[in-house]
């Protein structure tokens, strides 16, 4: 009998019934992850930047918004800005916590990165308060053929702070930051690390970039997202033993080239997913992305993956995205 409650579990959970029936999961865009105190925090898309706290990866909960309203500047770079605020990133250095969020109007490159600081990302605590920092960069129509959202950081073999970002236009770049943690560094230069040469409006985004083993691994998006169960996204990754490329796939192709090397893609259960960090815990390596769940018509969920490594390459295990839920509690 235990055997066939046990088969009949794993058949629920494949047709992505038996976490929507018993628990509630935990709804996100664009995800990413800290830890702090023995607590893991999640950001996410949303109005205000929304939080959630977790001590297992397993159960969350609601713990704040970032913006109690919006940015100052947000109007003044995206007149039609409404609130949401995209693509956050968040990164511990000297003790204190940045967290990078992008301003954008939709489908344009009308866009501008922001930075926010604070001490701890414990609500609870009194030094905990968010300080905006104003804009990083920004990306103007006409002047500019590429687009400041989904930033990301990474620190060089020296210390260098550099910050990846980019969506469709031109592809992916990569600017050097002050040690400041907010300002380019001068002169400002981008660097190209990704794009999509001949693909119709070369769509690629949600860079992120891993340093492991002597390799900077560049994780990106391809497709499509946002559009339900009409979505396509998918992780592709390269990979450099310099943190400004270039970045080559499995097969030597150029990710400046269109080359990338899949991770992971939908499948039945998931029609898509993307849009994902990596990170290591207690000497254990996560992706953390959003997933289009096909039972919930395609409602985009929290998922994190254990990472390992194969041949010096990046590999997770789809059979995962039914595993490993969520769950959003009160």
């Amino acid at each position: 009998m235990k055997k066939i409650i046990q088969a009949s579990m794993s058949l629920l959970f494949s047709l992505g019934i038996l976490a929507n029936t018993y628990a509630a999961q935990v709804e996100v865009h664009d995800p990413v992850m800290a830890r702090e105190n023995g607590i893991y925090y999640v950001f996410s898309t949303g109005p205000g930047i929304t939080m959630y706290s977790s001590t297992d990866k397993v159960h969350w909960k609601y713990a704040d918004r970032v913006f109690s309203g919006e940015p100052e500047w947000a109007k003044s770079v995206a007149p039609e800005f409404n609130g949401h605020i995209w693509a956050p990133e968040i990164y511990k250095k000297n003790g204190k916590f940045y967290l990078y969020y992008s301003v954008s109007a939709f489908g344009k490159n009308t866009s501008a990165i922001g930075v926010t600081m604070n001490d701890t990302l414990n609500p609870d605590s009194p030094d905990y308060h968010w300080q905006d920092q104003g804009i990083v960069i920004q990306s103007v129509p006409g002047r500019d053929n590429w687009n400041a959202i989904d930033p990301a950081i990474v620190e060089d073999d020296n210390g260098n702070i550099w910050m990846s970002f980019g969506s469709f236009w031109s592809g992916l770049k990569l600017v050097r930051l002050n040690s400041d943690m907010k300002t380019p560094a001068q002169p400002q230069t981008l660097f190209d690390i990704a794009s999509r040469p001949g693909v119709a409006d070369d769509p690629i985004e949600a860079a992120f970039i891993f340093k492991k083993g002597g390799y900077y691994y560049l994780f990106a998006s391809f497709d499509l997202c946002c559009r339900g169960m009409n979505s396509t996204y998918k992780v592709m990754v390269g990979r450099s033993q310099n943190v400004q490329g270039p970045y080559y796939d499995k097969n030597g192709v150029s990710m400046l080239n269109g080359g990338g090397s899949l991770v992971i893609k939908g499948n039945q259960d998931w029609v898509a997913l993307g849009h994902n960090s990596v990170y290591t815990f207690d000497h254990q390596d996560y992706m953390v992305l959003h997933a289009y769940e096909t039972a919930d018509n395609g409602v985009q969920k929290l998922r994190i993956l254990e990472v390992n490594w194969e041949n010096g390459w990046p590999v997770v295990n789809p059979d995962d995205l039914n595993t490993n839920t969520t769950e959003l509690i009160e």
